[in-house]
């Protein structure tokens, strides 16, 4: 990512943990059970999902605990307040990125490839909590939560990274975008969703 200056990672995972609690806050009541564009999962399994990601990267860097379930196998339960563990997990990511350099050369992740450079770890994670938020407000009637802002950086290292991960079954294959499709609808198609 060499047009990516030293601390702009910083900014995209703060965009995208800001895309992902907010579409969250704004899940309608009935809504936690309808498919979203993640096949097999619902929105209360893609938020456990997406909850559990930002902890196994945060507990990669820091050796905290990590998620308490599997991520790719979620319940489709959460007892109690539904955006507690949500807020708890994007605090804990937030904190442990928080103290990497912004030009650390080998930051330990829980993807597949392992150590990365920070601003490709960062915004690994920064891409699980976007693409999520997305799948979450398409599943919910909620505007989208990603711009060409936001979707240039995550384009850029979706590119570098989620080949491997096709493999875990952790992205569909990737979707031919259409002629005129902007760098959102660009990103979507990459990662195996329909931007429409």
């Amino acid at each position: 990512m060499s047009e990516m200056a030293a601390a702009q990672w910083r900014i995209v995972l703060e965009q995208a943990h800001e895309a992902l609690r907010t579409v969250v806050e704004g899940i309608p009541a009935d809504a936690w059970e309808r498919p979203t564009p993640c096949e097999r999962w619902n929105v209360t399994q893609v938020l456990q999902h997406a909850v559990g990601d930002q902890l196994a990267f945060a507990a990669a860097i820091d050796g905290g605990s990590g998620p308490t379930e599997d991520p790719f196998a979620p319940s489709g339960r959460i007892d109690g307040d539904k955006l507690a563990g949500l807020h708890a997990a994007l605090d804990a990511s937030a904190r442990a990125w928080k103290g990497v350099a912004d030009d650390a050369p080998e930051v330990p992740t829980p993807l597949p490839q392992g150590k990365l450079p920070a601003e490709v770890g960062a915004v690994a994670c920064a891409l699980d909590a976007a693409v999520h938020a997305w799948d979450i407000a398409v599943a919910t009637g909620q505007p989208s939560p990603l711009d060409a802002e936001l979707a240039r950086p995550l384009l850029v290292v979706a590119r570098q990274i989620v080949e491997p991960l096709r493999a875990y079954g952790a992205y569909a294959p990737a979707i031919n975008p259409a002629p005129e499709a902007d760098e959102v609808a660009a990103l979507l198609s990459y990662l195996g969703r329909d931007p429409r």
